[in-house]
């Protein structure tokens, strides 16, 4: 430790980064320090293997806007992406942008919209209240641009007036999707699930490889170099791929964009600990939210903002923690889309999906019960109404589950001819996600997996599916209040089909400014470090429109940074 020339004590960034200090340094000391192995900055490489002026981190929503800007405004691109395939989760997503503010498509159909107006909505609604007002103004501000943009890039908007944004008040229709049609064919991995977002994706692809951005699959960040371990410029990254370790030097600025952190348990549980490991995430197994670029950008002194975000009880952080659209399978919300199953399997991620899954239709068709073998939530409930009920199941929950744990769907034979599902692969899991038997006794005995470690107690299902039984008979649910419950689950044989929520938008991480430079603890630029998309905090807004708006402008701003040297 240095002393200054008063002599007192002083900390050095290294001792800063090994100190346990109480405060927002230690904070991101703590966060920093996930892998113990990576506590401090890495020291850069004396030789790069290979160099570009702009290094992107992640092929999702906001990494191909940034690879694509930066490469417009004169800087050579490499991007590096995890998984095998572009599109992150936005290419199973649905595709809808919430970019409002005046667009060309937004006058097309009549609308009169402004950034002005876009801004006061957004900071007035409920849930953006809480969010950082020059992150909002930036996004408003810009979102009319990004969307022509997107059109200019080769995305082909619906010919369909824009509806009231999932992500944002609906005060004026800013809503509008791209046209699947032409994009939705698996071969040659066009669509990993047939879904609307792969119409975007796909597009900005196309144009990111035609103006000459290097694509770099299976390279996942571990680092992110700074001129010196103290401090300085962000010089470049190191990434691992197939085993072997490659340095890549950024002679103007790095992006990370690499989708936020819910796939990684202890992350996410520094958030909330109720998000214990048995809650799956959306976008997995196509897509992973490691948080590794997060992790990385805090080994070099990038401030986490926004954090609240990730637990407050608002519309948007409902869209944290999902309902399953499908059970019977381990990811319950990865989906086909409107496609035929049929299609999905000849998907190169069907080997690690499995299953397709059961998509439910009516509620009335199921009830579900928690670990414990008990029912404890309206099965029509939706967002808090429902998730609340899961993290805090209202029964008798088995000594050492820490969160709400495994929840499963419950139903009989003519449950499935109504919803016309079939009980069997490819359509459902049978390796821990899907059980049948011909007597409650025995479906109880039956249900286990890697998160339900031991079987449903005989006793309590049979008594909460004669409980409801007799509600269906009464013609009210006198515990949680389901619409006058219509079918007994009576009829053999049973089932119990995986229905446990999936995580699913990240709020908060790293801090950055309205220009998507990084920022420090102390309120600093990091010079060099630029991020994106739900690895950013401070804007709580659910889908794709920031990762849009924020990637374009972070690719922009890397390539016309200025570097002094």
């Amino acid at each position: 430790m240095k002393k200054d020339r008063d002599g007192h004590s002083t900390l050095s960034r290294r001792d800063f980064v090994r100190s346990s200090a109480v405060g927002l340094g230690g904070l991101g000391a703590a966060l920093a320090s996930l892998d113990p192995k990576q506590l401090e900055a890495a020291e850069p490489p004396r030789r790069w293997d290979k160099t570009a002026a702009v290094v992107v981190v992640g092929a999702g929503a906001a990494g191909l806007p940034a690879a694509i800007s930066a490469a417009e405004n004169g800087a050579s691109v490499m991007l590096i992406e995890q998984q095998p395939d572009i599109g992150g989760h936005a290419i199973q997503s649905g595709g809808a942008m919430a970019l409002g503010g005046g667009s060309k498509n937004q006058k097309k159909w009549g609308i009169e919209d402004s950034p002005e107006k876009w801004y006061h909505d957004l900071i007035n609604w409920h849930d953006y209240r809480f969010s950082d007002r020059e992150i909002v103004w930036a996004f408003a501000n810009e979102s009319a641009a990004t969307l022509d943009w997107l059109v200019e890039k080769g995305v082909t908007l619906r010919d369909t007036q824009p509806g009231n944004p999932d992500g944002g008040p609906p005060t004026v229709p800013r809503s509008q999707g791209p046209v699947l049609a032409g994009w939705d064919g698996n071969a040659g991995g066009i669509s990993p699930t047939g879904s609307p977002g792969t119409a975007l994706m796909r597009p900005l692809e196309a144009t990111a490889r035609k103006m000459g951005v290097q694509i770099l699959l299976e390279h996942s960040l571990t680092d992110v170099f700074r001129q010196t371990t103290k401090g300085g410029r962000v010089v470049g990254i190191r990434a691992t791929t197939k085993g072997k370790t490659v340095t890549i030097q950024a002679r103007r600025g790095v992006i990370v964009a690499t989708g936020g952190h819910t796939s990684n348990v202890i992350f996410r549980r520094a958030f909330d600990p109720r998000l214990t490991e048995e809650y799956q995430v959306v976008g997995e197994p196509y897509s992973l939210q490691t948080g590794d670029g997060e992790l990385a950008a805090f080994r070099s002194d990038a401030a986490l903002w926004g954090a609240a975000n990730q637990t407050l009880e608002t519309r948007a952080r409902t869209h944290v923690m999902e309902k399953p659209v499908l059970i019977g399978n381990q990811y319950g919300y990865l989906r086909p889309g409107t496609r035929p199953t049929n299609d999905l399997l000849k998907s190169p991620i069907f080997s690690r999906i499995r299953a397709t899954g059961l998509p439910v239709k009516d509620f009335q068709d199921v009830i579900h019960v928690n670990m414990a073998g008990v029912r404890f939530v309206n099965e029509e409930a939706t967002g808090w109404s429902w998730w609340n009920a899961c993290m805090a199941p209202n029964a008798k929950t088995p000594p050492g589950a820490n969160g709400g744990g495994p929840i499963w769907a419950i139903f009989d034979a003519d449950a499935a001819k109504r919803e016309e599902w079939v009980c069997a692969p490819p359509f459902v899991d049978l390796d821990g996600w899907f059980f049948s038997a011909n007597t409650i006794e025995e479906l109880a005995a039956k249900v286990m997996c890697k998160y339900q470690k031991e079987p449903l107690p005989a006793d309590a299902l049979k008594a909460a599916v004669e409980r409801y039984n007799a509600f269906v008979d009464a013609g009210k649910d006198g515990d949680f209040g389901k619409t006058t419950p219509k079918y007994k689950i009576h009829a053999p044989p049973f089932y119990a089909a995986w229905s446990t929520p999936c995580a699913h938008d990240c709020l908060s991480g790293v801090r950055i400014n309205g220009r998507a430079q990084v920022i420090d603890w102390a309120g600093q630029i990091i010079p060099g470090l630029y991020a994106a998309g739900e690895s950013t905090g401070g804007f709580n807004q659910h889908g794709l429109a920031k990762c849009l708006v924020f990637g374009r402008i972070a690719g922009r701003e890397a390539a016309r940074s200025v570097v002094r040297t």
